[in-house]
């Protein structure tokens, strides 16, 4: 963005006013942010999106286990689409049995060798169970290999908006390639529970059974104090334990993406204490509404110099309980602009920190109609616009 095109503006919310960047309040000088032991971490509010803490959430890990949520994610996809049914039966392969199953010893739903299973088991199998064997049946079943299948998730994965994440295989097994981020997972995370509803609340399951084998849910944190509804857990050598966790306390749903930490209780204690923390210290506040606008940006060649910014929807964040003063808000546009501007066109970026970090942004668009002005009008801004261009490089 240029440099005219970031504008600080003030935040009113609870009644008081807080400005950006310089100015602010009179606080608790005690600081907000909490500190973890993993490697990267990413706490991200359900509801609106908002970011409530970050660790290195763009450094990239192995997924492990993780990368089953993935995989999910492309079967129930293919579902949506008719390619198959929960009820459609896939076969399972040596492959798989092998990889998978009960030769391999990690985990597994224990399906019979060349036998079938329909998809509404496999898929119990890998979201409650982390079933090695389900994620390859499921695998080859929609793609006829689970490296096609790994194929389609990468394209699927893309599609959602997972910018660097890179899947090889299903299961989340080690190979060489296979990697993924905080921030991706909790994105991830996040769409599994807005887009499938329904399935999502498999994860939750305490246990299930196939081939006369009854297992537990594997999720260490169904069973503790976080009201957690989801998601998987993972380790890989060398990297230490990972973790994409949901929990929801009412209407409030708080993602938690963890890696790097350095045992199976360590992660299970550290994961319930990120969300107490995110659950305590944050509080929803409606930042600006869609009535008013936000601000302004220039324009020029107009017959008027400025546009009012709106939201297409209210502003709502989870922000610091009784620190208001972390919370910052810029408006970023390419600007000026030149007239003509449509009314409604999209125009800038709406940027909100807390305690100086990215929490949310949202898009901005043109509150009105700027016509473009007469031939003397557009050439004085032509000329200011040089002007100032030719002044911001000395």
């Amino acid at each position: 963005m240029k440099a005219d095109g970031r504008r600080c503006i003030a935040l009113m919310f609870a009644g008081v006013l807080v400005v950006s960047p310089a100015v602010t309040l009179a606080q608790d000088d005690k600081p907000f942010a909490i500190e973890t032991p993993a490697t990267t971490a990413l706490v991200l509010d359900v509801e609106t999106g908002t970011v409530l803490f970050e660790k290195s959430a763009s450094e990239r890990f192995e997924p492990a286990s993780l990368a089953k949520i993935m995989t999910v994610e492309t079967v129930l996809s293919a579902l949506d689409k008719g390619e198959v049914t929960a009820q459609t039966a896939f076969p399972v392969s040596d492959h798989a049995w092998r990889s998978g199953g009960a030769p391999s010893r990690t985990a597994t739903m224990f399906a019979a060798v060349r036998s079938t299973v329909p998809v509404d088991a496999l898929l119990r199998g890998v979201m409650v169970q982390g079933a090695n064997d389900a994620a390859i049946i499921l695998g080859e079943g929609i793609a006829g290999t689970e490296s096609a299948f790994a194929v389609r998730m990468n394209e699927r994965a893309s599609e959602i908006g997972l910018a660097d994440s890179h899947f090889v295989n299903a299961t989340g097994l080690p190979a060489e390639g296979q990697f993924t981020t905080a921030r991706d997972v909790a994105q991830l995370s996040l769409r599994m529970r807005q887009d499938y509803p329904a399935w999502y609340g498999i994860y939750a399951q305490p246990e299930f059974e196939w081939n006369k084998i009854l297992q537990r849910n594997r999720n260490p944190l169904l069973r503790g104090t976080s009201n957690a509804t989801g998601l998987a857990t993972g380790f890989a050598e060398g990297q230490g334990y990972s973790i994409a966790a949901l929990a929801e306390d009412g209407p409030r749903g708080t993602i938690a993406v963890l890696s790097g930490l350095t045992s199976d209780a360590v992660r299970t204690k550290e994961t319930e204490r990120l969300l107490a923390w995110a659950r305590d210290s944050f509080e929803r506040r409606i930042l600006f509404t869609q009535i008013l606008p936000v601000g302004t940006a220039n324009v020029f060649g107009g017959f008027e110099t400025s546009v009012p910014l709106l939201v297409k929807s209210d502003v709502v964040a989870f922000v610091p309980k009784g620190r208001p003063d972390l919370v910052r808000a810029e408006i970023r546009y390419d600007g000026p602009l030149h007239a003509p501007v449509e009314q409604n066109a999209r125009v800038g970026t709406l940027h909100i920190t807390i305690d100086g970090k990215p929490a949310l942004d949202t898009e901005l668009f043109a509150g009105k109609t700027i016509h473009q002005g007469t031939f003397s009008m557009r050439a004085m801004d032509a000329a200011q616009e040089i002007a100032f261009g030719w002044i911001r490089k000395l």
